[in-house]
């Protein structure tokens, strides 16, 4: 039996409000290597947390939409926005479950970076809306762990999927596409409790081909 869309979203709003900061404030690496390489336009940001990421995409030019279920993550990231200077009309903070959410319009690049839930959450619908909703020579980036984290539980996170089954999610959603990147890449990282470890995450980048 899967968790309610309410039950997510306290289950999130009680994580971001047991700590003032849950996410270090960095735009995720992964992303920063992609997207400097790439003409800015429209960027859809899947889970985008306390908004590091759509901060990033939006001080190079991009026009973001960031959606997250937690409404107390959306409001520390609109503060962040403006702090760094970003006019509100350059990000749009949507509030919403992505189990149900649909994306409105058309995006050159939608980013799923270490988008898990375990709270009856569903990634393989979500990551096909987004990918329908890619432009002909757009991009679909998706980071994930490839390895368990070592301070981690196995049971919250379950089985890790290989960067080349990430690939075939994205082709088996529809409409033809080019694999950019498939591969895993290695990182240190610091755990909750200051654990430092190595960790690897699959990063894969699909271009949706041009008509």
């Amino acid at each position: 039996m899967t968790d309610s869309s309410e039950d997510r979203r306290t289950a999130w709003e009680e994580r971001y409000n047991s700590s003032e900061r849950i996410w270090s404030g960095a735009a995720n690496a992964a992303l920063v290597d992609v997207a400097g390489a790439l003409e800015p336009g429209r960027a859809l940001d899947l889970g985008c947390g306390e908004g590091a990421d759509a901060i990033w995409l939006t001080g190079r030019g991009w026009r973001v939409t960031g959606v997250d279920i937690s409404q107390t993550a959306l409001d520390r990231a609109r503060v962040d926005a403006t702090t760094a200077g970003i006019e509100p009309r350059h990000i749009d903070w949507v509030c919403a479950d992505l189990t149900t959410w649909q994306p409105e319009g058309s995006f050159d690049l939608a980013s799923a970076c270490f988008l898990h839930d375990t709270h009856g959450f569903e990634r393989a619908p979500v990551i096909a809306r987004a990918a329908a909703s890619i432009v002909p020579g757009g991009h679909l980036l998706i980071v994930s762990h490839a390895e368990m984290p070592p301070w981690a539980n196995a049971h919250h996170h379950g089985q890790m999927p290989t960067a080349e089954e990430e690939a075939r999610m994205v082709e088996t959603a529809g409409g033809v596409w080019e694999a950019a990147i498939v591969e895993v890449r290695r990182r240190q990282a610091t755990g909750p409790g200051g654990q430092r470890a190595e960790l690897a995450d699959n990063v894969v980048l699909m271009r949706r081909a041009a008509r």
